[in-house]
Parts: C-alpha cells; structure tokens; sequence
C-alpha cells in the first residue's frame, strides 16, 4: 500500500485568527483561549498583499485569499517554487474545503433579490466553486501534475494530505501542495449551523470537557508542501516532518452523527497505524477532531481508548483556540502537529476544566506539555460519516 517512498514535509503556511504564519500561529496555540463568541473568525482581513492588487483580490473569495496565503509562506519557506527541482507535471495540488466560497454566493444572493439578475457578477461561479483554491495554487505556481479538490466536510483537509501523500508514495507525483481552507461564517451559515444546535450556545469551544456544548465556527487555511524524500534530500531542503500515512473510511450510519461507540472512527486510526508501520504503543499523540460537541468528542474518546489504551497517549484539541474550520480542520491540525514536534511540546486544549468523567483519556489542558516528539496521529471526522487520519512524524 505505501508504494516504498518516503514522503517529506519542506513547507509550511498558515492564515488562521489565532496567527497569521506558522510561527504566529504556534503562539496562538500555546496562548490564551478566544474571545466568547459564535465565531472566531479575522476582523479585519485583507487580501490585496496576495495578490496583485485590490481589484484582483476582490475577484477572489475569501476562502480563495486564504489559500494563496498560506500557500505564499510555504514556498517562501522552500525557497520558492522552481527550488523543488521536479518536473511540473509531476508536481500537484491537492486541496480541500468542505463549502467553497460561501461569502460570495450569499452576497450575490442578496444583490439577485434585491437588484435583479442583471446586477449578478460575473465572477459569482469562478469566486464560489468549491475548486477555485487548489486550482488558483496551481495556476499562480505552474503546477501542472494532477489538481484536484476534496470536499468532504471535516474530513476534507486530512483526506487531502492523504491522497497527495499517497500520490507521491506510489510514484505518480514527486511533490504536491496540498491542505485546506474555508471561510463559511456567513449569517445563513452561522444560522443553518445554530438551528441544528451544532453551535456552542455559551459561545465557547471546550473540547471533551463535561460541559461542552457545541462548536464555534472557525476559518482559516493551511498549506503543506510534500515531496518525495530522496528529491528534498537530493536538494538539501529543510525536512520539516515526515507523513508517515494515513486513512479515510465511511461510518455508513447518519448524515450528521458519528457512528455509536466510534467504531467507523476506531477502524479508520487502524487502518491508518496499518499503512504507518506503527503499532498502537508507538504512538506519542493525538491531535482529536475534538469539536466539543456532545456525541462527536464522545465518540472520538472511546474510538481512542479503544484503540490506544485507557489513559494510554496524550490528546489534545486545539479547536478551543482555532474554532471548527470545517474542510480547513484537518490542515490546520496536521500543522499543529508538525509543529508540536518542532517546538517539542503539547499544546493544551484551551477552555477545557473538567474533563468528561465518561471518557478515559489523558487530556492536555490547562498549559502546554513538554514531551519527546513522537509520530503524531491527527483525527478528522465529517459530516456524511467521514472519517479520515494523518499520520506525522518526527524528519
């Protein structure tokens, strides 16, 4: 199944509230939790500095800008595209978001409503299409190797690195950009996702805690840059991390809940230590989906303890700082990961006090952990019972 080559991490970029690019975006990790709100979500973005001017970031979705950004910090930190001393066509992109350009469809919306057809822009289906980041990557940076997006809602930005992992694993790619980004804190999104009592009435995310009550809506978006280990080697790149592999499977059970008990989520991380060459002990931390809402942290606690042992390895959270950005999750986390190895410690689940007494986990909570850096396994879970797994590693 891995195909025989190793893939490297060299490049790393990150647009999140809690910091703007990797280093930032530790601080914010390790600092204190986000204001109480429905959201947590930039108050003042702006998206001209990536790109050539205003006129050409306002013909860009937000969620779009997101991933041009990080995608500009991660190929500043390899040296900038024509580094990666690999052929164009064989170099990809494989991108997620779980919604696309939200803002844009529901602003145009209400132009429709209010102005007529003919006030509708132009540019409404380029700006909203789910594809339009990955593709704008590939576009801006000639990369000519397979483009592709994943959108399976949580799930979307582990799948991603997934599969771009994977590409490179088996050959057909020598390096990708992959990740993920969303923005979908619109009001019809926000209400859609109250009404469905997913949000934190309280407005906080207190993941695995015994009063959690939802979730708070996140956005943002991180960039990895992947290559095949004897290329990054071949160059003399900066070896940030390697993905050990990974896995994705389908609970086949609700189009909102997590299967009882966590069984889709316990066979996905099998699968995923399977494809690693890991056994369960060898595991050094869990960076949980962890979404502080009732039945998925619940689910996720047991599917750990069922596969790692009561109180077995450290679980953290980070959603308490970040918020839940959807298709963005899983990229912002497996970041968060590579750089729990490079900072050599655990960041805490922030506003988490009392851990569920139900759930037999060693939580992280309250201050970062000092630890011996370790593969890392990161735990995404989605809307229509998508489970997906990265495994990181120490380079």
């Amino acid at each position: 199944m891995s195909g025989g080559r190793r893939v490297a991490v060299t490049g790393l970029g990150v647009v999140a509230p809690a910091g703007i690019g990797a280093s930032n975006y530790w601080d914010g990790l390790i600092g204190p939790p986000a204001p109480v709100g429905r959201t947590i979500v930039f108050d003042d973005w702006d998206g001209s500095p990536y790109f050539e001017g205003p006129k050409q970031a306002r013909r860009a979705d937000r969620v779009e800008q997101f991933a041009l950004a990080a995608a500009g910090e991660a190929f500043d930190q390899v040296g900038g595209v024509d580094a990666v001393a690999v052929d164009p066509g064989r170099f990809g992109t494989i991108f997620a978001t779980g919604i696309g350009g939200l803002h844009t469809l529901e602003e145009q919306i209400g132009i429709h409503n209010e102005k007529g057809p003919r006030r509708v822009s132009p540019f409404l289906v380029p700006m909203m299409m789910a594809n339009a980041p990955g593709a704008s990557i590939s576009m801006r940076y000639g990369l000519q190797g397979q483009s592709e997006t994943i959108v399976t809602a949580c799930a979307a930005g582990s799948h991603a690195i997934n599969y771009a992992a994977r590409l490179i694993k088996w050959g057909i790619l020598d390096a990708a950009v992959t990740g993920g980004c969303e923005s979908a804190g619109t009001p019809t999104g926000i209400a859609g996702f109250a009404n469905m009592t997913a949000l934190s009435s309280a407005g906080v995310s207190r993941p695995f805690d015994v009063d959690r009550d939802g979730f708070v809506m996140g956005e943002g978006g991180a960039v990895l840059i992947l290559e095949e280990w004897s290329v990054a080697e071949a160059r003399g790149a900066k070896i940030l991390g390697e993905i050990l592999g990974g896995a994705s499977n389908a609970d086949a059970h609700h189009i909102t809940a997590p299967a009882p008990g966590g069984v889709g989520a316990i066979k996905c991380i099998e699968l995923a230590l399977a494809e690693s060459g890991l056994a369960a002990a060898d595991v050094k931390q869990v960076n949980a989906h962890g979404t502080s809402t009732p039945l998925n942290d619940a689910a996720e606690a047991a599917a750990i303890t069922q596969v790692f042992g009561a109180q077995a390895v450290p679980v953290t959270s980070t959603k308490g700082i970040t918020g839940h950005a959807l298709g963005a999750a899983g990229a912002l986390e497996a970041v968060a990961a590579l750089l729990s190895i490079q900072n050599e410690a655990i960041p805490p689940t922030a506003n988490t006090a009392n851990v569920d007494p139900e759930m037999d986990i060693d939580l992280v909570f309250g201050a970062p952990r000092a630890w011996e850096p370790g593969p890392v396994v990161s735990t995404n879970f989605g809307f229509g019972g998508h489970n997906g797994v990265v495994v990181v590693a120490p380079a």
